[in-house]
């Protein structure tokens, strides 16, 4: 019974694996169209809104550039400084900062 329950539900989780993938991501070069849609129906700030809050706060660093993600609804700006990498994720509809690592 339990054997049946947990082959069951590992069955599911695969089958679900390929339905969630689509949704998670982009295809590559669409990430640019599905943010100016959002911005023109008004759901977020511009890049350009965006990288004017947070490049200030990132002196000393070289800007490397930015990636969106439609499903967060989020920018990540790519940033390096004496060899690091570094990264601020910023909420594109409120423009805050959610993390810098």
């Amino acid at each position: 019974m339990v054997r049946s329950t947990l082959l069951a539900l590992a069955s599911l989780a695969v089958l679900a694996v390929p339905l969630a993938a689509p949704v998670a991501q982009a295809k590559p070069g669409e990430e640019q169209g599905l943010v100016r849609k959002e911005m023109r129906a008004g759901n977020v700030l511009s890049l350009r809104d965006i990288e004017g809050r947070v490049l200030p706060t990132m002196r000393g660093a070289q800007y490397l550039g930015p990636e969106y993600d439609p499903v967060a609804m989020a920018y990540r700006l790519k940033f390096i400084r004496d060899g690091r990498v570094s990264f601020v994720d910023v909420d594109a509809r409120s423009g805050e900062i959610r993390s810098r690592h």
